[in-house]
């Protein structure tokens, strides 16, 4: 299953609602349990990225935020604040299909402080996650 592309519906829903195209899925042994959206703007809340919505979603389907065996699919780079969150649940490896150049991520971020845990990271280049935030935003500064 191509995991990347269920975080990009995700991101495509996103789009749909009027909010910053980025989605996230986590499979824990090549089960989705967690699948999310941004939602910052519908929620009116800073901390609703798609990356920690669907932390929370895995954090309930185990009763724990241990999520030490899971993968997070991702379509942008995560921020500061949610490579935090991944970094203290654990998540054994983030596959991430869009770099993000503008801000601090979580490559940028795991390489300048020390923790006692690190995530595997691995770029998928994904093309589609990069054009639907292209998209999104050249239609923002148009309107």
């Amino acid at each position: 299953m191509d995991y990347m592309k269920i975080a990009l519906e995700e991101a495509k829903k996103a789009y749909s609602e009027d909010e910053i195209p980025v989605g996230a899925v986590i499979v824990y042994q090549n089960q989705i349990i967690a699948q999310a959206h941004n939602l910052k703007e519908k929620q009116h809340c800073v901390i609703s990225h798609a990356e920690m919505l669907a932390i929370q979603q895995a954090s309930d389907y185990f009763g724990n935020w241990h999520l030490n065996d899971c993968e997070m699919y991702v379509t942008l780079e995560p921020c500061m604040m949610c490579s935090g969150a991944i970094i203290q649940s654990r998540i054994k490896k983030i596959i991430i299909g869009a770099r993000d150049n503008r801000w601090i991520g979580l490559s940028d971020y795991l390489n300048t402080h020390i923790y006692n845990y690190y995530p595997e990271i691995e770029f998928k280049d994904f093309e589609e996650c990069q054009m639907i935030l292209k998209k999104y935003f050249k239609e923002k500064r148009e309107s």
